[in-house]
């Protein structure tokens, strides 16, 4: 007799309409609102109810919800061309939007490939890495985040949930230390020595630079802690890479499309990278993502060992992306997220002089990180951090947790918002931060 392991039982269905019982449990859920319309930075639920969304959707609606030319190029597009299979045809969208991204990326990026999702860029570039290199060895860094898929989870080290029970996941990819001064507690350059000794030595004990096919190296790390890599040491990397002829993989999927500063987050340092990859703010929305590398580099591809169905032939999201970049160099967004990027941080560090439990606060342009650390212990405030991000919603303010403790808020609001706006956002900070200390020293208290 055959065992299941689920309740076969039949029942009778009853409505549920609208209370997202069918939904799988496997998504956790930030909060339960239910928007129905988005405009700049706001969200608004089916009451008129208002909410700041400081998450852009994970670093995606960069431009704002519905900005404007998105939604135009949109419109225009439904009508004309849905979709062009890339094996069968070849989509002018995205003979355009590769012209374009060749405009925008790092000298030396001139070939691109596209897919859906951040996850199915970066599988992408880890099968052109080993194509190209004829290596199988992939370096990532302690704390990177890469994406939900099989391979992307072996990658992926910034919280033991992503990859929990999960296994076997595949093989033939070693972790390094990532350069966080913060964490380690020692000043930037001993930091960096040091994990470029920790690199050096991987290479001749887990890995060897004849097996090494390529570093993914996230700018800016995302779910690790909104940690920026610094610049010596990306040169440094760069130098490492071309010393041992391995591929240096720029993973912008969080970081890339104006979000600190500059277009990519690889330009502040000025390196150049062997292959880019990209999603999130690409599309404001839209599924897309893209893999870039030079034009020789992708040639060691061999043609038909990889495609999709949508890559590379949904017109509408193509649209989507070509309008996304214009209205980015038209209102020069980068600039804009430079600039209230510094603002915020100037306005988060005086929280910070003002509250003992913010130990850090750090970032480039709008993708700045606020970290909490118990004051006497040195330890991660998850607790408090969790308990702020909870306040914040309850005053309408969507805010993030990130890090291995959930002890990091990460501001990532979209790239148009105002001054103004990130002193609402900040005053409501601050005045949760409050409430919530002041609620822990009771307890604490209380138990004493």
């Amino acid at each position: 007799m055959i065992r299941r392991c689920w309740n076969s039982t039949t029942t009778t269905k009853t409505s549920t309409k609208g209370t997202g019982q069918h939904l799988s449990s496997v998504w956790s859920h930030l909060t339960t609102i239910q928007p129905v319309r988005g405009k700049g930075i706001y969200l608004y639920d089916a009451d008129g109810t208002k909410y700041s969304d400081f998450t852009s959707g994970i670093g995606v609606t960069n431009l704002g919800h519905c900005h404007p030319k998105v939604v135009s190029a949109i419109q225009e597009q439904v009508t004309k061309l849905h979709f062009g299979q890339m094996n069968v045809v070849m989509t002018p969208q995205f003979i355009e939007l590769s012209e374009k991204l060749y405009d925008i990326t790092p000298d030396g990026i001139d070939s691109f490939f596209f897919a859906n999702s951040g996850a199915e860029a970066t599988e992408a570039a880890v099968k052109l890495a080993r194509h190209a290199s004829g290596k199988t060895n992939i370096v990532v860094f302690n704390g990177s985040f890469h994406g939900r898929t099989t391979q992307c989870m072996a990658m992926t080290t910034s919280k033991y949930i992503y990859r929990e029970n999960y296994a076997p996941l595949p093989g033939n990819i070693h972790v390094t230390p990532f350069p966080h001064s913060y964490y380690y507690g020692w000043d930037e350059k001993t930091t960096i020595d040091f994990c470029m000794k920790e690199l050096h030595r991987l290479v001749v004990s887990q890995t060897s630079v004849d097996e090494t096919a390529a570093i993914f190296v996230e700018p800016v790390l995302g779910e690790g802690g909104y940690v920026p890599v610094p610049n010596e040491f990306m040169k440094l990397l760069r130098e490492f890479c071309d010393q041992h002829e391995i591929l240096l993989v720029m993973d912008e999927i969080q970081s890339g499309f104006g979000r600190t500063g500059k277009m990519f987050a690889v330009n502040h340092s000025g390196v150049k990278p062997d292959i880019m990859v990209m999603a999130k703010g690409l599309g404001n929305g839209m599924p897309i993502s893209a893999v870039g590398a030079s034009t020789e580099l992708m040639s060691k591809w061999k043609a038909g060992t990889h495609g999709g169905t949508y890559g590379g032939g949904n017109a509408l999201v193509a649209k989507a992306a070509l309008a996304t970049i214009d209205a980015m160099l038209e209102e020069n967004i980068p600039a804009r997220a430079a600039d209230r990027g510094e603002y915020l941080m100037t306005k988060l560090r005086g929280v910070q002089d003002r509250n003992p439990i913010l130990g850090d606060v750090r970032g480039l342009g709008l993708m700045v990180g606020t970290e909490f650390t118990d004051p006497i212990t040195g330890e991660p405030a998850g607790d408090i951090a969790k308990a702020v991000r909870t306040g914040c919603i309850e005053n309408n303010l969507l805010i993030l947790t990130c890090g291995t403790n959930d002890h990091v808020i990460r501001w990532i609001p979209p790239l148009i918002v105002t001054e103004a706006q990130i002193d609402e956002a900040v005053d409501v900070f601050e005045r949760v931060i409050n409430d919530v200390t002041d609620c822990f020293s009771s307890d604490e208290e209380g138990m004493g």
